[in-house]
């Protein structure tokens, strides 16, 4: 197993997101900026595992990206997040390290967080590497 591909695979995310028409306007972050405000995608945590087999190297990647606001109701970021959702699966990411086999939705979660200040949506999503 490798984590080689982990660099490349949040790189391809990155770029389809902040190039998505429907995300025009909402900033991809990897780190949440200081004194955030307003609404913003944050690519986040991120788990892999072991996915060789007789033909090859290759792993399995569950990365979860998040819409944060703190404009009231979940409507608006649900939406946000329904379009992510339309960019990744299965889209055609190329890789600057192995090559995407699939990308796919896991699951969502929606809360509120800081007090119920600020509204979070937590999508998982599994991308499998060949290495």
């Amino acid at each position: 197993m490798s984590y080689g591909a982990a660099p490349a695979v949040q790189q391809a995310v990155f770029q389809r997101l902040s190039t998505w028409p429907a995300l025009d306007g909402v900033a991809t972050y990897d780190a949440v900026p200081p004194n955030a405000t307003g609404t913003f995608v944050l690519i986040g945590p991120e788990e892999a595992r072991d996915q060789s087999d007789k033909t090859g190297a290759g792993a399995e990647h569950q990365l979860i990206i998040s819409v944060i606001t703190d404009a009231t109701g979940f409507l608006s970021i649900k939406t946000i997040a329904a379009d992510i959702s339309d960019a990744l699966i299965d889209a055609p990411l190329v890789l600057f390290r192995g090559s995407l086999v699939n990308l796919s939705f896991l699951r969502a979660s929606a809360r509120r967080i800081e007090e119920g200040e600020t509204r979070r949506i937590d999508l998982t999503f599994r991308a499998r590497v060949q290495l």
